[in-house]
């Protein structure tokens, strides 16, 4: 899922909005589709909110309808369940987690991609992101909205200090670190309250560690958690967990949020962060550095002489009808349009193929974007293509047990031993 700043502040109760409201643009009374509403939920607010706002108002200033948003927060499944369950679904949600998705439409609630939302799809996204939205063969959804989460953030003035340069591969990290750490300059801030980080760790080890052919067959488990590939992805992970013990004295309290204070705030604690490219937003608010002088990043380093990969994530836009409405929506979301709307406010990354790079507002994001999109290898977030009781929510199993791996260390091959338990339950439970 794209778990930006937004999601890990999200209330937890629903907020529905009509937009198109006073001191907003007025509608066409003569647009096509004047006099229709359609209901779009989502898990944004703040900022995230206020710019998706601005995506549909554009929609309703083109076709004359209504678009009612509602906000889910974290609980945006469960909300989706519980008003399927009442007969009264969204007519669009977006989600951020693709075995959700799956889920859905295996159970026949989601209604396909046709006319001009299938043609919008096809048309500006590449066959790798118009997959990632097929299911069984049918195109369901569309990324609107996605992230580059193979970035560590670091600050420059704390690597001058200690005379060292950003790293290119795993054993280079390894020193650059040893040597942070000797010139008493604070090393990795690694936020174990927040389980979802400690899965992207493992991520990108194993997609450079095992290849994009085993990261796909894991994420299915069609191959063990057993498999040697992840034990030994497990190990790397241990060994730099353990190596750095200088992380923070008590890794399991230490959340995003306070994470980025810690390299980016008024008193830093560490100089490096690994996350995706929506810490930018964080640290624009924190307002004590420029991204791009007193915040850089630098890409995930290979592994064995892996090529560049990208974890990615993102927010799928699917249809719980077939109204003309609902998929005029979806192929405005798959537009360049909305796409440049959104990218010119900041704090987003898209896969559109028609947007034009000139649109995002810095040459951080620009350069965030282009290594997405230039990838030899990109890969969806595995714990997000697995049931959401193994790795795609909150307090998932492979969240708590990557935590305590983290806290305690053990064993890799007890861990990945657990890991398969869980997963056998997750991908034995019914949808």
């Amino acid at each position: 899922m794209v778990r930006s700043v937004s999601r890990l502040v999200a209330l937890l109760v629903t907020m529905t909005l009509v937009v198109g409201c006073a001191g907003r643009p007025s509608r066409p009374a003569d647009g096509p589709l004047a006099g229709q509403a359609v209901e779009v939920a989502a898990i944004w607010t703040g900022a995230e909110q206020a710019a998706f706002l601005a995506v549909l108002e554009a929609f309703e200033a083109r076709t004359g309808a209504t678009v009612r948003y509602t906000s889910g927060g974290d609980d945006l499944p469960t909300l989706l369940n519980s008003r399927l369950a009442g007969g009264s679904p969204p007519d669009v949600a977006l989600i951020g987690q693709p075995g959700v998705v799956t889920q859905l439409a295996r159970r026949g609630v989601l209604a396909p991609l046709t006319g001009e939302a299938e043609v919008a799809v096809r048309s500006h996204y590449s066959p790798e992101w118009v997959e990632l939205g097929t299911i069984d063969g049918t195109l369901y959804g569309v990324y609107y909205k996605v992230a580059n989460k193979s970035v560590i953030w670091y600050r420059p003035d704390a690597f001058d200090e200690a005379g060292v340069r950003p790293p290119r591969t795993w054993e280079e990290l390894h020193q650059v670190t040893r040597t942070l750490a000797d010139a008493g300059v604070g090393t990795m801030a690694v936020p174990g309250a927040d389980g979802w980080v400690l899965t992207d760790w493992f991520e990108n080890i194993y997609l450079r560690v095992a290849g994009a052919e085993r990261y796909d067959q894991l994420a299915r488990h069609e191959i063990p958690w057993t498999h040697p590939t992840v034990v030994e992805s497990l190990t790397l992970l241990q060994d730099y967990w353990s190596a750095d013990r200088a992380i923070q004295d008590d890794p399991l309290q230490l959340k995003f949020v306070q994470a980025v204070a810690d390299v980016f705030g008024p008193r830093p604690k560490s100089s490096m962060l690994f996350e995706g490219d929506f810490v930018a937003a964080e640290i624009i608010r924190l307002g004590m550095v420029a991204v791009g002088d007193g915040a850089a990043f630098f890409d995930w380093p290979s592994i064995h002489g892996s090529p560049p990969a990208v974890v990615t994530a993102g927010d799928q836009a699917v249809a719980f009808t077939n109204r003309p409405v609902t998929m005029a929506l979806i192929a405005f979301l798959a537009s360049p349009e909305a796409a440049e709307i959104a990218a010119r406010r900041g704090g987003f990354l898209s896969a559109n193929q028609g947007l034009d790079p000139a649109a995002y507002p810095d040459p951080v994001t620009r350069e965030l974007a282009t290594s997405l999109r230039n990838a030899d290898v990109l890969r969806f977030d595995l714990s997000d293509l697995t049931p959401q009781s193994f790795g795609g929510g909150t307090n998932a199993e492979m969240w708590r047990l990557l935590q305590g791996f983290l806290a305690d260390g053990g064993d890799p091959q007890q861990v990945a031993e657990q890991l398969e338990a869980a997963a056998q339950r997750a991908f034995r439970s019914p949808a």
